[in-house]
C-alpha cells in the first residue's frame, strides 16, 4: 500500500470520528424535559424495565439495560423476535419497555412494542424518525436528531448508536439522582474487577 493511499485511509478514519463527535455534541442540546419525563415514568412504575431492539440497536438496548441496573434501576434486555415466540409472557401490567430503532421500520420490534402495550406495559420509544409507525407506538416517544453523516453512507449504524447510547447514559444517571441511589450501592453490586478494587480501596481508607 502506497503512502498516499495510507494517508487517504487515515483521513477517512478521522472523518468518521469527527462525524461522531459532531453527532454527540448535537445531542447535548437535546437533553431536555423528555429525559425527566422518561425517568419519572420509570421511577413511578411498579413493574420491571425491559429494553428491546434489533441488530445494532439490540446491542445498544443490552448496554442500556446493564447500565440502568448498575445505577439502581433493575432492567433486562428482551429480544423482540424471541418475545414473539412466547417470550412476551414476561411482560406484565406496570412494566416499562424501552424500545430502540433508528428508522422505526423493524416489523418485529413494532409488533413486540404494540403487543407489550396491549399487555399493560408503558413504552418509551427511541428513534430518529418522527413520523414512523414505530414512533407512534410510544407512550413517550423521544426523537433524537442525528446528523446525516453520523453513519457512513447512512447505512452502517455508528454515530447513531453512540448518540442513542449516550442518551441512555444520561437517563441512567438521571434515575440514579432521582432515586438517590448511592455510590456505595454501586460499589456493593460491583465487587470485582477494577471498579471493585477501587471500592475496596475506598473502604480501607474509610476504616483507617
Amino acid at each position: 500500500m502506497s503512502g498516499c493511499r495510507e494517508a487517504e485511509i487515515l483521513d477517512a478514519a478521522r472523518q468518521v470520528v469527527a462525524a461522531e463527535v459532531k453527532a454527540l455534541n448535537r445531542l447535548q442540546a437535546q437533553i431536555d424535559d423528555r429525559i425527566l419525563a422518561a425517568a419519572r415514568l420509570i421511577a413511578d412504575s411498579k413493574g420491571k424495565v425491559l429494553t428491546a431492539g434489533l441488530g445494532t440497536s439490540g446491542y445498544v438496548a443490552r448496554r442500556m439495560a446493564h447500565l440502568l441496573s448498575v445505577t439502581g434501576t433493575p432492567a433486562v434486555f428482551i429480544h423482540p423476535a424471541d418475545a414473539l415466540h412466547g417470550g412476551l409472557g414476561v411482560v406484565r401490567p406496570g412494566d416499562v419497555v424501552i424500545a430502540i430503532s433508528k428508522g422505526g421500520q423493524s416489523q418485529e420490534l413494532n409488533e413486540f412494542t404494540r403487543r407489550a402495550k396491549e399487555l399493560g406495559a408503558r413504552c418509551i420509544v427511541l428513534t430518529a424518525v418522527a413520523g414512523s409507525e414505530f414512533a407512534k407506538l410510544g407512550d413517550l416517544t423521544v426523537v433524537l436528531e442525528i446528523p446525516e453523516d453520523a453513519d457512513p453512507r447512512g447505512i452502517v449504524a455508528m454515530g447513531s448508536t453512540l448518540v442513542t447510547s449516550a442518551w441512555g447514559d444520561a437517563l441512567a444517571h438521571t434515575l440514579m439522582l432521582m432515586r438517590e441511589y448511592t455510590w456505595e450501592s454501586v460499589l456493593f453490586t460491583h465487587p470485582h474487577g477494577a471498579v471493585g478494587q477501587r471500592g475496596l480501596a475506598q473502604m480501607n481508607r474509610a476504616d483507617g
